[in-house]
Formats: C-alpha cells, sequence, structure tokens
C-alpha cells in the first residue's frame, strides 16, 4: 500500500543508538547508566540516565554523531564527578525568588556547560573535534534566534541569545548586539562577567557569578524567557532524601478524649477475659488508608501489660477475619473456558534475561487447537499452488546429497590407492589415496519460523500463510524438523507493569515432520500489537535446545514493532536480540512483506534492525517464487 501521507515518520538508526549507549556506559564507569533521547540534554541522577537532545536531529550523520557525544560527554565527564548537587540545589532555591527564574536557570546550564567543557578537554583531548562542532552549530542557531527575539521584541530571550553568542564568540573583540536601551546599558557590566566563567574552577564559582548577573537582570527585563533552550530539571537534583522516621514518629499523636489514669496498679494476679474483637465496630466506619487501622481514643491508661511485652519473631503470625467485598469480573470464569483454548503461562523474564524493555512482558503459550474441515480445505488449496516449488526443490536437494554421498575424498595420505599415479615421480610428497563417504541422507538443521500476528498483517496473512506452507511441505519433504509460531501482544489486557504475548506454536518440531500436518498453518490470524524483540529471544530459546549443526529464524513481518512503552525503543530492543541470536549461532534473517511500494524510510528501519540479511517483498502474492531460492540456498548451506 502506498503512503502519500505519513505523520511521525521518525526512524531510529539503531547501530547510532547502542553505540552511544556503550559510550556512556564506559564514561560513567557504571554498567547500568542508561541513555535515552529527550527535548533537552541532562543526567537523572535518581533513574541513572543520561538525556541526549533532539537537537542534533536530522542533520549530517557525521555532526549528529558529535553532538550527541558532546551531550554525553558533557554529562558523563562533566555532571557525574565535577558538578556539586549542594550548590544546584541552594542556587535554585535562590533564584526562585526573583522575577526572572527561568532565565536564571538556563544561565546557569550554559555557565556550567562552558566551565566542564574545559574539564572534558583536558582530561580526554580527543573530545575537541566533538565540542568544536558542538560550539559551531549551537551558535548557528543562536544567531537565527537572536535576530527572531529582537524582531518579536522578546528583549529577555534575545538577551540570553546574546550572553550564550558572546560566552561562546570566535573573538575577544566580539562586541554584543544593542536590544533595547535598558538592556544595552548593562551590556558592559555583563560582558565582563561573562568573561569571569572560563576563570571558574567548581559549581559555586559559576553559581556565584550567575547571582550576580541575575541580580541586575531582574531589575532591567519586564518579563521571563519565553522559550526553553536548555534544561536544569530541579527534581533530579534533590537525590538526598533518606527516610529519618523512627518508629516514635509512626506513633499516635492525637491526644485521647480522656487522659484518666488508674490508681491500682497491677499485681499478676488480675483475671484476664479472652474476648473476640472484631476488625470493624463504629470507631473506625469511616474508610481510611490503612488496613486494620483501630483508631482508639476511648479509656484508662494502665500498665496491665507490665513485664510481658516480647519482641515478635519469625514465626508469629497475623491472623483475622477481614470482611470485603466482591463484584463480577470482567474476565471469563475459568470453568467457562474451553480445554483447548486453555493457556500454558510461563514466567515472564527480568531486566536482565528478556532487556529492560520488556521486564514487564509475559509470554503466554497457546495450546494449538484440532484444524477444522474448512482448514483442512483451505491448506489442500495452498498446497497444490505450491506443489511445482516443493516438487523441484526436493528433487534438487535428493541429487545433491545423492552426489555428495558417492563423491570420493581425493589427495589423502592414506586410503585406497589412486589410479594416477604418475605423482609419485613428479611430486615431493604425493597424495595417492582417496576415500569414498558415506555421509548421513538427512539434513542437519533446524528452522524456526516466526509470524508477525499483528493487525497490519489483515491483508498479508493469506498469501503469508501460502509461503509458509511452501517452506513446510518443502521442509518436511527432505525431514527437516521446523516449528511456526504466530506472536502478538494483546493491546486491551496490557498496562504499565503487565503486558500479555501470546504466542501461537501452531507447528512444532516434533509435530512438523508427521505425515498430515499443516493445516495447523491456516490459524494464524491478525491480531493486534507485536514486540518483536521480546518474541525473538523467547524462540532463540527454544531453538538453541536442538541439537542440529545448522540453526534458522526466520521472521515474518510487516514493519516496525509496535506495542505499550515499546515505540521509542522497539527497533533497537530488535535489533539487540537479533545481534544475540547470531552470536549463540543462529541464522536470523527477515521476510518483509508489503502491498506495494517500499520507501526509503521502511528499508533503512529494516536495515537497522537485521542489516543485510532481510528480504524485502514489495508484492505479497509473489512470496512462494521469492521464497524458493531463500529456501534452497539455506537448505544446501546445511548439507
Amino acid at each position: 500500500m502506498h503512503r502519500f501521507i505519513q505523520f511521525n515518520d521518525e526512524t531510529i538508526d539503531s547501530f547510532l543508538v547502542m553505540e552511544m549507549a556503550d559510550l556512556t556506559k564506559t564514561l560513567s564507569k557504571n554498567a547500568d547508566m542508561n541513555l535515552k533521547y529527550g527535548p533537552f540534554s541532562y543526567l537523572d541522577y535518581k533513574e541513572g540516565t543520561v538525556y541526549v537532545s533532539h537537537f542534533w536531529d536530522h542533520r549530517k550523520k557525521e555532526e549528529e554523531v558529535h553532538g550527541l557525544k558532546s551531550d554525553i560527554y558533557l554529562r558523563t565527564i562533566g555532571n557525574l564527578h565535577e558538578t556539586t548537587n549542594d550548590d544546584v540545589i541552594d542556587y535554585i532555591e535562590k533564584v526562585k525568588a526573583t522575577s526572572v527564574p527561568r532565565f536564571a536557570k538556563q544561565l546557569f546550564v550554559i555557565g556550567e556547560e562552558a566551565r566542564l567543557e574545559e574539564i572534558c578537554k583536558s582530561k580526554r583531548p580527543g573530545t575537541k573535534k566533538s565540542f568544536e562542532t558542538r560550539r559551531k552549530l549551537y551558535r548557528q542557531h543562536f544567531e537565527a534566534q537572536l535576530k527572531v527575539n529582537i524582531t518579536k521584541s522578546v528583549f529577555t530571550d534575545a538577551l540570553f541569545n546574546s550572553i550564550f553568542l558572546l560566552l561562546h564568540a570566535q573573538s575577544p573583540l566580539e562586541e554584543p548586539v544593542r536590544i533595547s536601551e535598558d538592556i544595552d546599558l548593562a551590556m558592559p557590566f555583563l560582558h565582563r562577567q561573562i568573561t569571569r566563567f572560563f576563570e571558574t574552577r567548581n559549581t559555586k564559582d559559576v553559581v556565584r557569578i550567575c547571582l550576580e548577573m541575575v541580580d541586575v537582570i531582574d531589575e532591567i527585563v519586564r518579563k521571563d524567557m519565553l522559550n526553553e533552550y536548555f534544561h536544569l530539571p530541579e527534581d533530579v537534583y534533590n537525590t538526598e532524601e533518606m527516610f529519618t522516621e523512627t518508629f516514635d514518629d509512626l506513633k499516635r499523636k492525637d491526644p485521647l478524649a480522656n487522659q484518666d489514669v488508674l490508681e491500682e496498679e497491677s499485681t499478676g494476679e488480675e483475671e484476664v477475659i479472652d474476648e473476640e474483637f472484631r476488625t470493624w465496630h463504629r470507631e473506625t466506619s469511616d474508610k481510611g488508608e490503612s488496613f486494620l487501622q483501630f483508631d482508639l481514643d476511648q479509656g484508662s491508661q494502665s500498665d496491665l501489660m507490665g513485664e510481658g511485652v516480647r519482641e515478635g519473631d519469625d514465626g508469629d503470625q497475623a491472623m483475622a477475619m477481614v470482611q470485603g467485598s466482591a463484584k463480577e469480573t470482567e474476565q471469563e470464569q475459568y470453568q467457562n473456558v474451553r480445554a483447548e483454548e486453555q493457556e500454558r503461562d510461563e514466567l515472564g523474564g527480568g531486566e536482565g534475561e528478556y532487556g529492560k524493555d520488556n521486564r514487564f512482558a509475559v509470554p503466554h503459550f497457546i495450546s494449538p487447537t484440532i484444524p477444522t474441515s474448512e482448514d483442512k480445505h483451505l491448506y489442500n488449496l495452498n498446497k497444490g499452488l505450491i506443489a511445482p516449488y516443493q516438487k523441484k526443490l526436493q528433487r534438487m536437494i535428493e541429487k545433491t546429497l545423492e552426489h555428495k554421498r558417492i563423491q570420493p575424498r581425493s589427495d589423502l595420505h592414506f586410503g585406497r590407492l589412486n589410479k594416477k599415479l604418475l605423482r609419485f615421480i613428479t611430486d615431493d610428497n604425493p597424495r595417492l589415496f582417496y576415500k569414498k563417504l558415506n555421509p548421513s541422507s538427512e539434513i542437519d538443521a533446524v528452522f524456526s519460523l516466526l509470524v508477525d500476528c499483528s493487525g497490519s498483517m489483515y491483508d498479508k496473512m493469506d498469501q503469508t500463510k501460502l509461503g509458509i506452507t511452501l517452506f513446510h511441505e518443502s521442509l518436511k519433504s527432505v525431514r527437516v524438523p521446523h516449528e511456526v509460531i504466530g506472536f502478538w501482544e494483546d493491546t486491551n489486557r496490557a498496562t504499565k507493569t503487565s503486558q500479555p504475548n501470546y504466542m501461537n506454536p501452531v507447528l512444532d518440531f516434533y509435530s512438523s515432520l508427521k505425515p498430515n500436518s499443516g493445516s495447523e498453518i491456516m490459524q494464524l490470524q491478525p491480531e493486534e500489537d507485536n514486540r518483536d524483540g521480546f518474541a525473538i529471544r523467547l524462540m532463540t530459546e527454544r531453538i538453541l535446545r536442538r541439537n542440529e549443526k545448522q540453526k534458522f529464524l526466520l521472521v515474518f513481518s510487516d514493519g516496525e514493532p509496535a506495542a505499550m512503552d515499546y515505540e521509542q525503543n522497539g527497533i533497537v530492543d530488535t535489533h539487540e536480540a537479533v545481534l544475540d541470536a547470531r552470536k549463540q549461532g543462529i541464522e536470523v534473517i527477515n521476510v518483509f512483506l508489503a502491498n506495494g511500494e517500499i520507501d526509503e524510510g521502511q528499508r533503512k528501519t529494516i536495515q537497522n534492525i537485521y542489516g543485510n540479511y532481510s528480504i524485502l517483498v514489495s508484492d505479497v502474492e509473489e512470496l512462494p517464487e521469492v521464497l524458493f531460492p531463500l529456501l534452497r540456498k539455506l537448505l544446501y548451506k546445511s548439507i
């Protein structure tokens, strides 16, 4: 389908993202440090995340790389080790009392970055090229912004643009641009203050200069800045939030209704009556946030407990009869679900097992149903369509196996004597013997076919099943074990902390070689979302359990991954899953399905995920013709 309008057509260069992520972990010396894209660049101490700016997008490749690297240098070499958070917090609190807090915070950012830039270049001279590119691009940007803001009479923003240009001036003789009468009068003082940024040794020096400038600017401008060019997140620097409450702080503070104290002291011989105490009474009739909370404000104080108090231990149990409420669930009752629809759930992987972007994904393996008569009829039709390809491939493979079986190995030092004995005279070290080969008549390979069952496959699923039928019948005819699994994510049941992903193994390694197998393929249907990286990791686990020498994983899909909280990192996560599988000896190949022209953006996306191991099919009706040479090549490789 040709798309003449496409919104938000952003493609992620997975190789570049992973390169920057590795650089972040290396420079921060923290393997858990994350990298994310955002409107602004800053370091999130709490989340352990370096944010790089979208400012570098849509530029030349070299400029984009150097821009991203400069962000990472400033955050990992600079902010992480050289910025004093207490001074930043103190500065933020002070500028809140002014009328220009936005201006003040952005002024501090450019002042601190100017100091950190020199530290980065001093510690790592190789960063100079990136900072040169950063300074050049930002100067171009702020020169344009300065003209726009002066034209629109946005003087506070124009002042900030001018300060940035003076701070990164290419010549010490560069003069500030005239903005307004009040600002021009204060500019000589501001210019002197700007030059002092290069003399700063720590964050406190930067704070002192910024406060002096803000005091003057607060009097000469009427409004705060309109635009935000740099970001100073307030909550990020409040990292020292310690839980200081003690047990006494948790005790009740409000007084009792009466403060009576019993005059008699307990002797230990008092009669104690056991009485059942309900967890609900009129004092707790109002619902609160605490579970089993008792608010008692009447009664007399006594020392009846005496020395009977003891410290709790692990053997203690808290037991109570709790009255609750229930309502009808939105899900089906278990006893009403048919046996063939019951699912075998497997525990979802943690962050380290299936990737941080899939830590809340939970796999559900569905037991395939028995094919209906209609499924068998449709499969027989597909089988008839691919029969010429299947028989041709089978004959070619059988001839190749037979040729290899009878082909001798020659030029050996021992074995059967060759009839060509002339080399005994002509060669110094003649090899006159040969051996006949008797290899196995079976191909030492295994295939796993992973089929995208997302909703966008609705117009391609029929032809996809035809191509899978070709694979199944061809592999079955040469006795190569294989499996066919459809995958999708349930959008309706997905939440922030639980994303059910369904895997439908219509054919497994054991049933695929049965004579009457195949009609189960017709059960594949378009469903909802697709979390490709998670599915590939699950298939990697399954295929690694096999003992065959050659392992192939073919992924049939029609686009990039799309699932909950997976839009931004889906391409990168899928690419990482593909790389992990290939490192373990599995050849991962993508079959990209389309119904029309494949644009350059789609080509680049697929290449970012699978590299050069992808087959682009612009017309799914030609799928059998495209898959035939692929299957032949892979089988020959396994012989």
